[in-house]
């Protein structure tokens, strides 16, 4: 059986320097109940991740968004129309089907079903005004917004880090001049230099032949060389401010002491401490570069025909606004889910990510 063996507690020896024992209390059930109590070991992505998934309209965002690029994927294959198909039964273009309502079959669908007893695919959305299913045009339009904000972002993200590290890290005369050449880059006017780049493009591009960059459009390469020229300041701003207050800390003076290299400090001391300002700047460029694409294409500096976006089918729909609303709705309502959430989103990543706005 075991036993309990009572210790007796240690005497202080009068001639020692040592504290004396008696002056020392036993701790609590509380206070050790306190000090098991410990933080969980974690990393700033995890801690920052499970702080995001706490956040209810975060999670209603990444519904949204999953829902949306689902859509995206799946309906091109189940759909049996294309973006540019115009409606055709038993191989006769069908010219009733123009400006059908949703889940509206024309005339010559509804005979032909009648006599085959074939079931044909509803048109989800209606028909356009040149028989095409306008389902199947908002999905590729949803396709090419996300794909410029997302493309938009990296270009936004991987300049603006490189130019502003630069920038920030240097500092003195180099700082001063790229600082005003980012100034010079503010005052140029966006939309003026797409519609220059355009017309160059066009003179270019219709003499070479370039592939999918020429079914692309001339508009749409002039947008994305807007992207990479002009909307990556902000970024280059944020991180230079980061790195001016980061590179005069203690752990980069020692890096450089032991004769570490500039670009080694940047990318391993430097840069991962600026990680949640390059998150949330990069997450809330995606939808200012969708929505510029959306207003570009509404003014037709888009995307080239016949190839849909949801700028373009939005103004395609503005003169039949009265007789046909739905085709307005559709394609504005995808505009809106897509901003919103991904702004949602971006706002519950700064909350998450920032370290000075933990609790």
């Amino acid at each position: 059986m075991a036993q309990n063996f009572d210790i007796p507690a240690p005497t202080k020896n009068p001639m020692s320097l040592q504290l004396d024992p008696k002056k020392f209390e036993k701790a609590t059930d509380e206070e050790k109940r306190q000090q098991d109590v410990m933080a969980e070991s974690t990393t700033f992505f995890k801690d920052g991740m499970r702080r995001l998934m706490r956040n209810p309209l975060a999670i209603i965002s990444i519904v949204l968004l999953l829902l949306v690029v689902a859509t995206m994927v799946i309906a091109p294959a189940v759909v049996p129309y294309s973006y540019e198909q115009i409606i055709t039964v038993n191989g006769k273009r069908d010219k009733r089907a123009a400006n059908l309502k949703p889940f509206e079959y024309s005339q010559l669908e509804q005979q032909y079903m009648e006599e085959t007893g074939e079931k044909l695919f509803p048109h989800i959305m209606g028909t356009d005004e040149l028989c095409r299913d306008y389902f199947i045009r908002v999905v590729y339009g949803t396709r090419v917004s996300f794909i410029v904000g997302i493309f938009a972002a990296l270009m936004v993200m991987i300049i603006g880090i490189i130019y502003g590290s630069i920038s920030g890290y240097l500092g003195g005369k180099v700082d001063l001049i790229m600082m005003r050449i980012v100034d010079i880059i503010y005052s140029l006017p966006d939309l003026l230099i797409v519609i220059l780049l355009a017309v160059v493009l066009k003179e270019t591009l219709s003499q070479a032949k370039l592939g999918i960059f020429s079914k692309l459009g001339t508009n749409m390469m002039a947008m994305f060389i807007v992207f990479g020229v002009l909307y990556w300041v902000g970024m280059a701003r944020l991180v230079r401010g980061q790195i001016l207050t980061i590179k005069e800390n203690e752990y980069v003076l020692a890096a450089k002491s032991i004769g570490a290299k500039n670009g080694r400090i940047i990318r391993r001391h430097i840069l991962p401490n600026c990680i949640s300002v390059i998150i949330i700047s990069t997450a809330q460029q995606i939808p200012s570069a969708i929505f510029t694409e959306s207003y570009l294409s509404f003014i037709g500096l888009g995307v080239q025909l016949p190839m849909p976006s949801l700028g373009s089918l939005a103004n395609a729909a503005r003169s039949g606004m009265q007789s046909y609303p739905w085709k307005l709705v559709f394609p504005a309502v995808m505009i809106v889910l897509i901003v919103l959430a991904m702004n949602l989103l971006g706002d519950a990543m700064r909350d998450a990510f920032d370290p000075k706005l933990k609790k």
